[in-house]
């Protein structure tokens, strides 16, 4: 190691049953940087932070850290924070029925023998050192994101924090949390702690990083000092295309006279608590639009927005002109909206139920569980999709845990399709699931399109939104930055609007 590195990670490889998470990779950390950790999802980011923090074992490579003789052998978070080594995560591990000082402390000693005055002294001495604006006394509840946040990072850093972790701690905060934190951040750097950042948010980046790391595919694509690197450039190396090198690929269009029609679903100023900026938006009959962006630019939010899976805060919906108020996902439902959802296994499928009762799901919703569909009404309508999307199980009665992911998604859409929706949503329908099922998806897409159904389509591959949609909505940062259609939709564009876009930010 040279003596302004804190830590050091060479050749580091971990593979999991069928899958390699990473290989080979390098990490370095210096005394008072900030460094970004960049990747699309399954870049391998999160597997090296748990190889680090002692969650995963690594199947291979050496780990070195500052004032520590010889190569380290992480076997525990525990093992890793007595290294100087702390991590804080996206969703907050502290105790919010507790006081600001309390969770500073906790796990430090007994209570039995807690001085409780000192406690507090001691936790207003860390925070007003480090500029946070809050009292050791408060209940943690009762404070912002952002602050719970700080909360947390003092406490990381009070325990001899030579290494600190940040893992999205900005995915939930508004523009002036972000603020507070970044000088916190800045505040630590300037006393020689290494900071690792992990986000999405690019605007970031180039905000508060002295260095961006880029994973891609659990390999390293390469280290670069921040002002060196234009957005562009990192948007190239994260999504494995160079520009200039891209080929077109054909893509739906719209039906002429269907851009004439009065929009099937149409809002303005459109906002929801998981930070989704006001936005516009409209789809027509047959059209098969799409949100493209990075992971975490808000394509997901955009949509939960739309369906009411999130709380809405602000915006006027119009359904085929007319005004509608879609508060809750049952709302939608009712108004002809329906929402594949981005993560099958938690917010799909029904694991225990049928494939049968996860077909009928929905529309035995809409229609109330006081009135049950007959078992030959069940039965004739799963038969029927079944058939239709070419559904792989043994009977409908086989539990839709027992189905490959391909299968289980061919359910989730059977059960949509069975509403009649006059708007269908598809937050990443191809995702994990084999080549063959994926075409089978982006061809019924296309099919349910000419027949007249509005299609918002959603995937972290660019080269099925170029095949699948008619126009694109380029999102960073949870802003609209763009939109692309026609000749405009090439792999190109799409990259450069995410690095530089202005559209409605």
């Amino acid at each position: 190691m040279q003596e302004n590195e804190v830590l050091v990670m060479q050749q580091i490889s971990k593979a999991f049953p069928g899958v390699r998470a990473l290989l080979d990779v390098d990490f370095t950390l210096r005394k008072g940087e900030i460094h970004a950790l960049m990747g699309e999802n399954g870049a391998g980011k999160s597997t090296l932070i748990k190889v680090l923090t002692g969650v995963y074992a690594k199947d291979k490579g050496l780990i070195f850290i500052d004032g520590v003789d010889g190569w380290v052998n992480i076997k525990s978070p525990q093992e890793a924070q007595n290294l100087g080594i702390s991590t804080v995560y996206q969703e907050i591990t502290l105790c919010p029925n507790l006081t600001v000082a309390e969770n500073m402390f906790i796990g430090r000693g007994s209570y039995q023998f807690v001085n409780w005055g000192k406690m507090r002294q001691d936790a207003k001495k860390i925070l007003d050192n480090l500029g946070i604006p809050v009292s050791p006394t408060q209940q943690l509840s009762s404070c912002s994101l952002a602050i719970q946040q700080m909360v947390a990072i003092a406490r990381a850093v009070d325990m001899d924090c030579k290494v600190l972790v940040l893992d999205e701690p900005t995915s939930s905060l508004g523009k002036q949390e972000v603020e507070k934190l970044f000088d916190l951040m800045r505040t630590l750097k300037a006393r020689g702690v290494g900071i690792i950042f992990v986000t999405h948010f690019l605007d970031q980046v180039y905000e508060v990083c002295d260095r961006i790391t880029v994973l891609r595919n659990g390999m390293l694509v390469g280290e670069y000092e921040t002002e060196t690197l234009p957005k562009i450039e990192l948007v190239s190396k994260m999504m494995g295309r160079a520009l200039g090198d891209l080929s077109e690929i054909e893509h739906h269009e719209i039906d002429q006279s269907a851009e004439m029609s009065e929009p099937v679903y149409a809002v303005d100023g459109l906002s929801s608590s998981e930070g989704v900026v006001p936005f516009d938006f409209q789809i027509r009959k047959g059209e098969v639009n799409g949100f493209a962006g990075l992971l975490g630019s808000g394509r997901s939010e955009s949509v939960r927005a739309i369906f009411g899976a999130d709380r809405v805060t602000g915006g006027t919906v119009k359904m085929n002109g007319k005004n509608v108020s879609i508060d809750k996902p049952i709302d939608a439902m009712k108004n002809g909206i329906a929402y594949l959802p981005e993560d099958r296994k938690n917010d799909g499928i029904i694991a225990d139920l049928s494939v049968r009762d996860n077909i009928i799901f929905a529309l035995q919703v809409m229609k109330g569980f006081w009135r049950p569909f007959s078992k030959a009404q069940a039965q004739a309508f799963a038969d029927e999709y079944i058939k239709a999307l070419n559904i792989r199980t043994a009977s409908a009665d086989t539990p839709i845990k027992s189905l490959s992911g391909g299968n289980q998604q061919k359910v989730i859409l059977a059960r949509w399709l069975l509403t009649h929706p006059q708007y269908l949503i598809l937050d990443e329908p191809t995702r994990g699931i084999d080549i063959a099922v994926k075409v089978e998806i982006q061809k019924l897409v296309l099919k349910l399109a000419e027949e007249g159904m509005s299609v918002t389509f959603i995937s972290s591959e660019t080269e099925e939104m170029l095949r699948t949609c008619s126009r694109l909505i380029v999102m960073r940062d949870r802003h609209i930055v763009g939109e692309l259609s026609g000749d405009e939709m090439t792999q190109d564009n799409i990259m450069q609007t995410i690095a530089g876009g202005n559209g409605n930010a």
